[in-house]
């Protein structure tokens, strides 16, 4: 390249990047009708509240159940279940292991559920749930970053960025995309499953914490009132609308918008955070406890002190309540402590999965009903589910205690809410809970289905990154809206 081409690159950079930054700048305080363009139909819903369980419950003893298992259960496991298959600690013919935990049937539906989530069972005509369900990865970090990102490996743009970078917030003062978490750790991946990827920073996901600020670098510094920051952030955006024009660098715009969301955030989000304010029937109903912070959190294995009582998450799904009222478009709660290998106490079936369950099934389902009484439900998508699944084998039978290895060919998820058929059941899995017998759900159907239903087309809806029209769902044609879910 001439040094004459090279001036002109650079100032087609220039203008061009500032030019689109105060775009993007502008579209993200643009409602959802100002940006009409992302849409292709009438959307069914406005925002989404995801139900992440860190570790991937077993299906085997919460949504599928399985006489013929449990009627097997001790017996070594058919060949075809394991010769020629890979497994992640799976290492020699295993025995089957049934179910540890009863079934019962909820609602007018007859939805079999486990009997560990009675209250769940008791809005069992409000969930739509997948039991054939199936991912690519069978190892937490890569299958984590497939769901949520449409990729196993780093890089790819969260589903939350996804949205907030299609549709925006509703709430100028509030960010398009939330994120909380519970169980004392983050998932596998880390942060990268609420990150922006390639798209700009300004989407990525804002982390809402339990302890201290609820937001990082949201408070005042010591010694500075609201106008001397407001004068503080001016002369910064001056600074960095001057650098910008010289570099033309759109992540300096992203950085503009990014303080003056914080600045508004100020004033919204200690008021939608404080849950001392909501009434006490409605604490009680989700079992939430304001200002508690849970003793995982500090915890060197969060499992030794996981008790069923504790309101971290019952808190993080009266928080996504509020968020989703205020106008936040996706909510993501991550809950760890869902991988039962068996190696301990913490990790059995048997002991772990009795607090875990106590932790979540009271809220969700509170969730549930305080969307639909205040309205909210059928605006609104509500999805739970693991990375991938357990086997119907047991991983170590030399061992105290029962688990299960990682299975990525069949799974268990719910789905809830705007657009979605009430008290139904869709796909099927094989008699041994090995394989899917009947409507196969791949990761990628599940995220176009969410989209679908926020009115984007999922084979439409990219950003151009490294030469490619980057896709949530990817490059290919995989990823099929699962029509037999829809109302």
């Amino acid at each position: 390249m001439n040094h004459t081409q090279n001036l002109q690159r650079r100032h087609f950079i220039k203008n061009a990047g500032l030019s689109l930054g105060a775009m993007s700048l502008g579209l993200m305080n643009a409602s959802a009708d100002e940006k009409s363009h992302f849409l292709t139909h009438k959307p069914k819903i406005k925002s989404v509240i995801y139900l992440h369980m860190a570790g991937s419950p077993s299906q085997f003893e919460l949504f599928d159940p399985k006489p013929t298992l449990n009627r097997l259960h001790g017996t070594l496991c058919p060949n075809e279940l394991f010769e020629g298959k890979r497994f992640a600690f799976i290492k020699e013919r295993p025995k089957l292991l049934g179910t540890r935990f009863e079934f019962k049937k909820y609602g007018q539906s007859g939805l079999e559920m486990s009997s560990l989530l009675p209250n769940l069972g008791s809005v069992a005509d409000e969930l739509c749930m997948i039991r054939s369900m199936h991912t690519d990865q069978f190892n937490h970090a890569p299958a984590q970053l497939l769901l949520h990102t449409g990729k196993a490996q780093f890089g790819g743009a969260s589903m939350g960025a996804w949205v907030n970078y299609g549709l925006g917030t509703m709430n100028k003062d509030l960010p398009g995309y939330v994120v909380m978490t519970s169980g004392g750790k983050f998932p596998s991946s880390g942060k990268s499953v609420w990150g922006s990827g390639f798209l700009p920073s300004k989407y990525q996901g804002v982390h809402c914490r339990s302890k201290g600020d609820p937001i990082l670098y949201l408070s005042n510094p010591d010694g500075l009132n609201k106008k001397g920051r407001r004068s503080t952030l001016d002369t910064l955006n001056s600074l960095n609308r001057k650098h910008a024009s010289q570099v033309g660098d759109p992540e300096i715009d992203s950085r503009i918008a990014q303080y003056e969301l914080a600045y508004r955030m100020q004033s919204a989000v200690p008021d939608i955070v404080d849950l001392h304010k909501e009434p006490k029937h409605i604490l009680e109903m989700y079992g939430a406890k304001p200002g508690h912070v849970s003793a995982a959190d500090s915890a060197g294995d969060p499992r030794k002190v996981y008790k069923a009582n504790d309101p971290a998450f019952a808190n993080n799904c009266l928080l996504a309540r509020k968020m989703v009222e205020s106008g936040v478009r996706f909510v993501h709660l991550f809950d760890w402590g869902w991988d039962h290998h068996g190696n301990s106490k913490g990790e059995s079936l048997e002991h772990s999965m009795v607090p875990k369950c106590g932790q979540i099934d009271k809220p969700i389902a509170a969730l549930i009903k305080d969307l639909k009484q205040r309205g909210l439900l059928e605006s609104t998508l509500i999805v739970f589910g693991g990375e991938f699944g357990r086997t119907p084998m047991s991983q170590r039978s030399d061992r105290e205690w029962s688990g299960r290895d990682h299975q990525p060919d069949a799974f268990s998820m719910w789905m809830c809410g705007g657009g979605i058929k009430k008290g139904h059941v869709y796909g099927e899995t094989t008699e041994l809970g090995h394989d899917i017998a009947k409507d196969p759900v791949h990761i990628h159907d599940l995220q176009a289905t969410i989209l679908h239903l926020l009115g984007i087309n999922a084979h439409h809806f990219s950003y151009s990154f490294q030469g490619l029209d980057q896709r949530l769902i990817g490059p290919t044609e995989q990823g099929k809206v699962i029509k037999g879910i829809l109302s």
